[in-house]
Parts: structure tokens; sequence; C-alpha cells
């Protein structure tokens, strides 16, 4: 266990925003979050992060932060088709999808090099190229912050939906994810249905190529976070309903589009595209001039600067087709 007081969190943000934590303790098991639960005034703020790519720190937090470094990866069950893994939640996701791949477990493959940690996989229902955490989420274990206690959470307990779970609705901030199972197949179907896979040629034949497909891409549209302070993908794509689909397809017929089960989702990277957004900025907080659907840290943006721009942003997708879209980030 670690702790420090007065802790800068500059390195705990992809956004390299400069804030400070009044106190700050990593715990390495159960047993020492249990301790760290049980020595807490009642009172304290408490906020639980994982790799702090999803975040934007709005100000210093005037609590304490903790941070997970479980790690570990152990197989509880498996039969000729399937393999269950659990991983500890502080473990980088990145480097559990390439040990699945190396082993030829499939289901995770479409996930490569999503930044952070395992834990955040189960809270985010993390998604890409057409497949979410959820599909091979099948328990998650969490202690409750405040009284210290486990409990063990089945899929469907979960409440997963796009970007969403339990642990960011009705108990979001309420616990702190410990391990995650996932169940892998020993015998990989590829999932190439999203349009930047399904449009390679030749199309990847193996777990390994997709992986590797899809690492490329996302390091030929995705800035380097040491590089240009940012979060991923800022915005959630909106889910419309069909008759919203096809009033602002008649205009654009070229839109992008995939239908889902309560709709069609539009990607909103394509929208503020449209909003012309790409690659312009408003003070320090610009866009990505290769992926609007990232904002980028300039240069010492402050949270302020962000935000205008997100704001600016949405007033003009909403203007423009008639669709709200949202942060995916989460704003502390």
């Amino acid at each position: 266990m670690v702790r420090y007081q007065d802790y800068s969190l500059l390195g705990h943000n992809t956004f390299g925003i400069s804030a400070k934590a009044k106190q700050y303790i990593e715990y390495s098991s159960e047993a020492e979050l249990a301790d760290i639960i049980r020595e807490m005034p009642s009172e304290e703020i408490l906020l639980h992060i994982g790799g702090g790519s999803n975040l934007l720190f709005t100000s210093d937090f005037e609590g304490t932060v903790l941070h997970s470094a479980i790690q570990g990866i152990e197989i509880v069950d498996e039969d000729e088709n399937a393999v269950l893994v659990r991983v500890g939640a502080g473990m980088v996701w990145d480097e559990f999808v390439a040990y699945a791949v190396q082993k030829g477990w499939g289901g995770v493959e479409n996930l490569s090099l999503i930044p952070g940690e395992v834990g955040a996989s189960a809270v985010q229902n993390i998604g890409a190229y057409g497949v979410e955490a959820k599909d091979v989420i099948t328990v998650v274990e969490a202690v409750e912050l405040r009284s210290g206690v486990k409990r063990i959470f089945g899929n469907a307990e979960c409440n997963y939906a796009y970007r969403q779970s339990i642990f960011k609705n009705a108990l979001k901030g309420a616990y702190a994810i410990t391990y995650v199972t996932y169940r892998l197949s020993k015998h990989p179907v590829l999932n190439l249905s999203y349009g930047g896979l399904s449009k390679c040629n030749p199309l990847p034949a193996t777990i390994a190529e997709v992986r590797q497909t899809i690492i490329d891409t996302r390091n030929a549209k995705l800035p380097d976070p040491k590089v240009l302070g940012n979060a991923g993908s800022f915005f959630m794509n909106p889910v419309v309903p069909r008759e919203v689909f096809e009033r602002i397809q008649k205009d654009y017929p070229d839109m992008p589009f995939y239908d889902v089960p309560d709709g069609v989702k539009i990607p909103a990277g394509w929208m503020i595209d449209q909003c012309g957004w790409k690659g312009k900025h408003l003070g320090r907080a610009g866009v990505h001039d290769k992926q609007a659907l990232v904002l980028v840290n300039l240069g010492g943006a402050t949270s302020d600067e962000i935000i205008t721009l997100c704001e600016t942003i949405c007033r003009d997708v909403q203007a423009k087709f008639g669709v709200s879209i949202h942060p995916e980030v989460n704003f502390i």
C-alpha cells in the first residue's frame, strides 16, 4: 500500500490536467482495501480511479483518491469450448487483451488498445468495432467503499447498456471493482461486422490479425496522450429513433450508421465533422484533426476550456441535426 498527501493527479489523467488530491492511496489486495475503508473517517469524500483515461478533473479533489494495483490472471474454469478468466482490476486492459490473443482465446481482440484498466471495463462497458465488454463479462467482484463488504455481481445484475452499467448509475461511486471474470472462446469466431474491419483487404483471418489491424487503425487515428493530452472518444455515439435517422438521411444519404436493437446509432464524430469542428480549437482546447470524436489539450488547457469546447460542439450538433450528444468522459 502507498499513501500520499497533497498529491498531484497530473500523471493520473490522460487529459494532462493539473489537479491535486488531498490524499491518494493505492492498494494491492482486497485485504488492503478493507483496511483502508476501516480506517477512513465516515465523512471522507472518496473517488476511485483507474488509468484516468476517462476523467476530466475540473478542480482539485478535496478528499481521498483510491487506485487499485490488484494484478493477476487466473483460469477459474474451462471446457473444450471456453475458458473463464479472472483478472485483477488494476491490470492494464490492453495487457490482458494481448495475453488472451496470445493464448488463442477469442472475445476481446476487437477491444485492443482501449486505454485504461480492467476494472474500468466493467464500469464503463467499454466497446469498439462491434464488441462490448458486456459480451464477455460473467462476474464482477466489488467492495462497497463505505462498509468494506464484498459483493459478487452477475452479468445481468450489472444492468449493462451502451457505455452504461449499474456502477455508472444506481451504484455510482459506491463500489470499487477488484476482479472481473470473462468468458473467452477457445474456438474464436471473428467479428468483422464493423465498417472499419469489414472493408479491410485482405480481411483479418485470425484474432491476432484482428488485433493488429485495430492497433494500426487506432494508432493512425488517435493521438498519443503522452504527446497530446486527450481522453480518447470524448462523446458517446447517439442512438436515435428510426424516424429521426431517416429525416437526417434524406439530407445526408452517405451518412454512416449502425442498426442497433433500440434504434440507429450515428457516429458522433461524423456529426461533429459535418459541423466543421475537425482540426479546430477554442483557446488551448481543440478537436483532433484525424478523429473529430476526440478533444485534445493543445498545451496548458484548463478544464474550463475543454468544457466550453464540449458545450459549444453539443450546441452546434443539436442545431444542425436536432440530435443531442453527450460526453462519455466523467467530469470530476
